[in-house]
Order: C-alpha cells, then sequence, then structure tokens
C-alpha cells in the first residue's frame, strides 16, 4: 500500500513538471506580422511558432509554455503566456476590426514591447 500512494505521489508530481499544453480555443489561428521584425506569428489549434523569412526562428512547441489562459478582453479574445526560454511573457489580443492583433512582450530588464500586427 505504501508503495502505491508513493508511486501515486510520484506520477502526480511528474505531471506537475511538465509545461503546459497550447489550446488557443476561440482565439484566431492564423499568420501574423510583426512589421517591426519581419516575424510572422503562426497560431495553430495546438502550437505557436515564429518565422523569418519563412525559417522557423522558434517553436513553442519545443520550449516551455507556462501560465498559459485564453480569456476575454472586453469582447475579444485574447492569450496570455509565460516561457522561461525565451525570457518573456506574451499577451495577444485581437483588435477590432477583426483583421488586427496586438501583442505585447514583458521582457526582463527591458522596456515592454508592444506592437499591432495584421493578418497574413
Amino acid at each position: 500500500m505504501k508503495k502505491m500512494i508513493l508511486v501515486l505521489l510520484l506520477l502526480l508530481a511528474a505531471t506537475a513538471v511538465y509545461a503546459q499544453q497550447i489550446n488557443l480555443g476561440n482565439f484566431p489561428v492564423g499568420r501574423w506580422l510583426d512589421a517591426n521584425y519581419n516575424a510572422v506569428w503562426e497560431f495553430t489549434s495546438s502550437n505557436i511558432r515564429i518565422t523569418v523569412d519563412g525559417n522557423v526562428v522558434f517553436d513553442f512547441s519545443q520550449n516551455t509554455v507556462q501560465n498559459f489562459r485564453v480569456s476575454m478582453d472586453g469582447t475579444q479574445p485574447s492569450i496570455t503566456f509565460s516561457c522561461p526560454e525565451a525570457g518573456r511573457t506574451y499577451r495577444f489580443t485581437t483588435r477590432l476590426p477583426a483583421t488586427g492583433l496586438r501583442m505585447t512582450i514583458d521582457r526582463e530588464g527591458l522596456p515592454q514591447y508592444t506592437v499591432d500586427m495584421s493578418r497574413q
């Protein structure tokens, strides 16, 4: 019995260590351009990745995603998450008209970065 409880506790602890999964829910999937860096953010139902000139420069499925949540900012869906490997916290909010997306990045020791992105 003691071994069974120990195994269950170890399984629970191991589950808590894994990164959260990305599930965008009702957030608009697609490709969005950060024109300042010519970077395209690709949102799928289960992943987010960044490409520049067609080359993947960051793939969140290969990194740790923490505190991931989909919420409503007024009537517009938004997502928020952090990534320790990137050292950043991200917030994406859909903008009116529905073809816009605002990205806000909090970076440790640097000013907040905000950009309005357009659908690609």
